[in-house]
């Protein structure tokens, strides 16, 4: 005869969850504004005529580092 148990390790009840989904909240917040903050700084270290042959006007580069941070 065979018996099966289930074993609740803390990492997955209650308050451990919650902390472990809240740390993971926080380090994708952080890698977005890592991204947002590294696209930023590479468009805006751009020329405007190298922003041009790309389809750039410097207007854009918020508006840009957001997408590529935020929406993507």
């Amino acid at each position: 005869m065979a018996f099966a148990t289930e074993i609740t390790t803390a990492q997955n009840s209650g308050f451990a969850a919650r902390l472990n989904a809240m740390v993971a909240s926080v380090r994708s917040a952080m890698a977005r504004r890592k991204l947002y903050r590294r696209t930023l700084g590479e468009l805006g270290a751009l020329s405007n005529r190298e922003l041009a042959d790309l389809g750039l006007a410097r207007g854009e580069i918020r508006r840009i580092a957001y997408q590529a941070a935020y929406e993507a």
